[in-house]
């Protein structure tokens, strides 16, 4: 991944397929899922590193329950982790089939122990969960790798993205980008607020994009326009099978779609300028300009019987409609004649 590259205006949307825990602790699922991954056209593929014992406790305690707004209430967290852990032995084997495929491979950890691991074969980057916001240690170890450290947003106040940011900074790592996201699951739309994508780059200055969480491809076409510049996707075979995050997923001929939509968005931003490209420059000929509309024998008066604003730009600019009409013809003037000053008495 070439992270700087990620500040100009014209470099490409860098697009993550998050494989999370789709993979059933099945490693046949997991390789077929990356090769799919690859045919939709993601540019990396991410994994989650952890294990159950570095989220949270083995504990019946109410509070070590999932949340009761969630897909997964009724849970305890240990169990549900347990059930959507990656196993670390492979890693390394599925990093070598998306480098293979010629995607990047990263992970997201979730304590300094899986860092090391990260480290052990040499990710090129490192994402930050939303939840993990607030794990000052965790970010610190992982800036200070010197590695492009990509945060996500979802669960943050304003002064955890600063404080976030800050921590990367003072490790001497000034690779940050922040990923606007919404840590619903599914999110609804009215809860999205694309515009703080426009906010963080504004306040920070940083690489910006979308850890996206919607049930559909609308939100991180529409993030591109804002200036999104990483896109984070989840990535399923199939929503009908058990993985955990199935309900918001994209299967693969959606995320395709996704990444044709957002590859055609890129090409049509342009630059701004008023600039006319090549279409236009040939459209331009068949504006409106000034003709003939009836024979006009010299020394006839111009009128509007005898003059009309018309397609195409052959003749006089429309803008001298008025200054000619009443001035007198200097030379026979057949009906279809494009106006040109030579014909007009001064």
């Amino acid at each position: 991944m070439i992270f700087r590259e990620l500040n100009k205006k014209d470099s490409p949307v860098y697009i993550i397929a998050e494989l999370s825990a789709n993979h059933e602790q099945n490693f046949d699922l997991a390789v077929e899922t990356i090769k799919a991954m690859k045919d939709a056209g993601a540019d990396a593929v991410k994994l989650q590193t952890y294990t159950p014992d570095s989220l949270t406790l083995d504990s019946d305690k109410p509070w070590f329950q999932t949340r009761k707004d969630s897909l997964w209430a009724g849970q305890k967290m240990y169990d549900l982790y347990k059930k959507g852990e990656t196993p670390w032995d492979w890693h390394e084997k599925l990093q070598r089939l998306a480098n293979e495929l010629g995607m990047d491979f990263f992970s997201s950890p979730f304590d300094l122990h899986s860092v090391d691991l990260l480290e052990s074969i040499n990710v090129p980057a490192y994402k930050i969960a939303s939840m993990e916001i607030t794990d000052i240690p965790l970010i610190k170890k992982c800036a200070e790798t010197g590695k492009p450290i990509i945060i996500s947003t979802g669960a943050a106040m304003e002064e955890d993205i600063d404080l976030a940011v800050k921590t990367c900074l003072d490790a001497g790592n000034n690779q940050i980008a922040l990923l606007k996201c919404t840590s619903a699951y599914p999110t609804p739309y009215n809860e999205v607020n694309l515009r703080q994508i426009v906010t963080l780059q504004k306040k920070y200055g940083v690489v910006v994009g979308l850890s996206d969480h919607t049930l559909g491809i609308e939100v991180p076409i529409a993030s591109v326009v804002l200036g999104a510049k990483i896109i984070e996707k989840h990535f399923i075979l199939s929503r009908d099978s058990n993985g955990l995050d199935k309900d918001f997923s994209l299967e693969p001929q959606e995320f395709k779609q996704m990444v044709t939509a957002i590859r055609n968005i890129e090409q049509a931003m342009g630059d701004g300028s008023f600039e006319p490209t090549e279409k236009i420059k040939s459209a331009i000929k068949f504006r409106r300009s000034l003709f003939a509309v009836q024979d006009i024998k010299k020394g006839e008066m111009f009128s509007s019987d005898n003059v009309r604003s018309l397609r195409p730009g052959l003749g006089l600019h429309p803008k001298y409609y008025y200054d000619i009409l009443g001035r007198k013809a200097t030379k026979d003037i057949e009906r279809g004649d494009p106006l040109s000053w030579d014909m007009i008495e001064k």
